[in-house]
């Protein structure tokens, strides 16, 4: 029933109302989607779910304009307007975000909840130094630490993930005694001096000295590690000290942290010790906010379900189609490896974006799709996705 509902939302894009006489699913998209249409000229292809939005008409500088001032960037899109698990371009064109800001914006673009905390607190007060106390902060690392397992009851509040990481080797060198650091060879962990020094891929390492005593482990790729799907073996010689929180705490903003044990914490009371905009009142609103959204709102429970759904679909592309070698992932953070096809994953990915759907892609041979959107996607989305992914392959 699936595929054929899916078929008939094609054909409605396709063909047009005159194609969906008989159907009143298609129709009645097809009727939804007229008030909300794309330009004239946009590629014919899947049609977005139906969303209650529209962006204000953009006034600033024009894309060839931007892509003037930015030589040494140049982006095929100019994204001007966001609202939940969708962007907007300047000519006001819908997008279906499957990367969220590099895995930024956790529960969707211009959440209304966590804008309302926001300016509510920037109206207050937004920035003054962390030697004074403040609400905001320390209910956050409250809330924050609550959700953690075990004894992580500690958190230091930084401004992004490089710092975060920063942080943590220096706690674990502290805590323990040794300098020698163990981690993944093909993980990416941040552009720091000192996080550069973990990373295994040339491509993010600038020629200065660094990573003094790091060892790198083998990746546990199960489709194309050194041992499978055997996680033990991978593990062996490697043990978690220190979790360090993601930037998409802050849904955008600039925050993060590192949460460990009241023992290892307690190394960094032998020095001064401070972030200057780590935790300021207005992240730290921010950072409450997305956790009452994901409770409210039961964002963990849809990633899993709607994540399950992505993957389930994936995977039946994956038996249609030879040049996907892998589907991997959990929830709403999912990776699709293709065989090395460098040229053919740049077509898609480009094909993916005409259609409507902005990807990620990497891996050290850049032949990975990263598909990790906001937590408020639908199974909708995953269909249109579906669609327009399967629709680009066929293409090649």
């Amino acid at each position: 029933m699936l595929r054929q509902q899916q078929a008939a939302l094609l054909r409605a894009a396709h063909l047009g109302p005159a194609a969906c006489q008989g159907s009143g699913l298609a129709a009645g998209y097809w009727r939804s989607q007229s008030s909300q249409a794309a330009p004239a000229d946009s590629p014919v292809g899947p049609v977005l779910p139906p969303f209650d939005y529209v962006p204000p008409k953009y006034t600033g500088p024009s894309k060839e304009e931007v892509l003037a001032l930015r030589k040494q960037y140049l982006s095929p899109v100019m994204i001007v307007d966001g609202k939940m698990q969708y962007l907007f371009d300047d000519k006001g064109r819908r997008y279906l975000d499957a990367f969220a800001g590099i895995v930024t914006v956790s529960v969707g673009h211009c959440h209304p909840e966590v804008n309302r905390a926001v300016i509510e607190q920037t109206q207050r007060l937004q920035h003054t130094t962390t030697i004074y106390l403040h609400n905001q902060v320390a209910e956050y690392g409250k809330e924050l630490t609550d959700r953690m397992p075990g004894n992580l009851k500690v958190a230091y509040f930084v401004n992004s993930g490089s710092e975060a990481n920063d942080m943590a080797m220096m706690m674990a060198r502290l805590a323990t005694g040794n300098h020698d650091l163990v981690c993944l060879r093909n993980a990416y962990h941040g552009l720091s001096e000192a996080t550069m020094g973990l990373l295994g891929q040339h491509t993010w390492k600038f020629p200065v000295p660094q990573g003094l005593g790091v060892h790198h482990a083998l990746n546990p790729n199960p489709y194309r590690g050194a041992w499978g799907n055997d996680g033990p073996k991978y593990a062996a010689d490697v043990a978690d000290l220190i979790q360090a929180a993601t930037p998409g705490i802050g849904n955008g903003l600039p925050l993060a942290a590192v949460v460990t044990t009241p023992e290892i914490a307690a190394v960094m009371a032998a020095r001064l010790h401070f972030n200057t905009y780590g935790g300021n009142p207005v992240s730290s609103a921010a950072g409450r906010a997305v956790l009452r959204v994901i409770d409210e709102e039961g964002l963990q429970e849809n990633c899993a379900q709607v994540g399950g759904y992505l993957l389930d679909e994936l995977r039946r592309l994956q038996g249609k189609h030879d040049i996907i070698g892998d589907v991997r992932g959990r929830g709403l953070m999912v990776g699709v490896e293709m065989e090395p096809a460098v040229a053919e994953v740049a077509q898609v990915f480009e094909r993916c974006k005409d259609l409507g759907v902005l990807l990620g892609k990497g891996g050290l041979h850049g032949n990975a799709f990263r598909i990790k959107p906001p937590m408020c996607w639908t199974k909708a989305d995953v269909d249109f996705l579906i669609a327009a992914f399967d629709q680009a392959l066929n293409e090649l």
